[in-house]
């Protein structure tokens, strides 16, 4: 039995033919790309698309395309090319507000910088800045290229701008693949530093470099290892704490009763990525056990299908995922031993 397929007429505005080469890519690879990923047929001359496909992926695709399109407006005399990764994601937020149908969530899950506004990708990510709204303690764990750290920090900085907060406390237990900070050449500071890289590149995205600056310099923005957070109570704040799966049980309590008054906490961690000493306990994977029960402690959970990085990343995790799962089932169908 075939299914229905229509046709789509599509006339992009203004027409300009550099705008078309920049949306449609390099041998027309952003085109091809969302072809494969929406099962649409796709053919264009000048600013004419015609679509060919089922209803909802046509509806999808003529979006897509509008809103790709609006990207490649000339800044400052510039035309920006559509890269990939763009494309990318513009098929993931289609896919997602195909799921949800909920445009007027929009408005409350839409994080606003200076930088422009930051919007939740898929149904998951909606939930987590829903979350970190309603919420004093607010967990968010999964694979890498989810969004959690990005999007905590976004709502950190949008909170910060609106006077709800006076600063802003950016802390990562430094754990990384089993080094330690003490072969590391140079002071603290330097030692620490490339631990905390990412949190300093999303605020410098979201801020600018010379603000980030300024406010690190005025103690408003504070970036330091978990072990300073010890004997604090944080109150008038938002804290993130980053890769928490390598904090021990102990660290995560101490960093759990340092919120003080109007204060706000987002944890953050992959548990399938533990670099503690083996026979150490993560204290992520305790905290989840112990505190999911807890009213105003909220727990968001990403998976491989919410990964907004290169698809190919999407995969990779999958791959590991259904690697564990064989692993796991292989154990426990093994006869133990008397």
């Amino acid at each position: 039995m075939s299914s229905q397929l229509d046709t789509f007429e599509l006339y992009l505005e203004p027409a300009d033919s550099k705008r078309i080469a920049n949306l449609c890519g390099p041998f027309d690879d952003n085109i091809k790309h969302i072809e494969r990923r929406l099962g649409v047929e796709i053919s264009y001359r000048d600013n004419h698309f015609q679509l060919i496909g089922s209803s909802a992926s046509i509806l999808a695709t003529s979006q897509i395309l509008r809103d790709l399109y609006v990207e490649t407006a000339p800044v400052r005399g510039k035309m920006p090319v559509v890269e990939p990764d763009q494309v990318h994601l513009a098929i993931q937020e289609s896919q997602a507000m195909e799921q949800s149908r909920e445009p007027e969530d929009d408005k409350h899950t839409t994080i606003k910088t200076k930088r422009g506004l930051v919007k939740p990708r898929n149904k998951n990510q909606q939930d987590y800045v829903r979350a970190m709204i309603a919420h004093d303690i607010n967990f968010g764990i999964g694979p890498a290229g989810t969004g959690k750290t990005y999007l905590a920090v976004a709502a950190a900085v949008d909170a910060l701008e609106r006077q709800e907060i006076r600063r802003i406390l950016l802390t990562r237990p430094a754990v990384e693949a089993g080094e330690k900070l003490g072969f590391l050449p140079g002071d603290l500071a330097q030692k620490v530093d490339p631990y905390l890289r990412p949190l300093y590149d999303a605020l410098f995205e979201m801020l600018g470099f010379e603000k980030v600056e300024k406010l690190i310099e005025r103690n408003v923005i504070e970036v330091a290892p978990l072990a300073y957070m010890r004997g604090r109570t944080l109150n008038d704040a938002f804290i993130i704490l980053d890769e928490s799966q390598n904090t021990t049980p102990e660290q995560m309590k101490m960093f759990l009763t340092r919120i003080g008054f109007n204060s706000k906490a987002v944890i953050t961690g992959d548990i399938t990525q533990v670099d503690l000493p083996r026979g150490q306990r993560s204290g992520l994977r305790q905290a989840i056990e112990i505190l999911h029960e807890v009213e105003d402690v909220s727990f968001t959970f990403f998976s491989a299908a919410d990964v907004v990085r290169h698809p190919v990343v999407q995969k990779v995790v999958q791959a590991y995922e259904a690697f564990d799962k064989k692993k796991k089932a292989h154990q426990s169908g093994e006869p133990r031993e008397s």
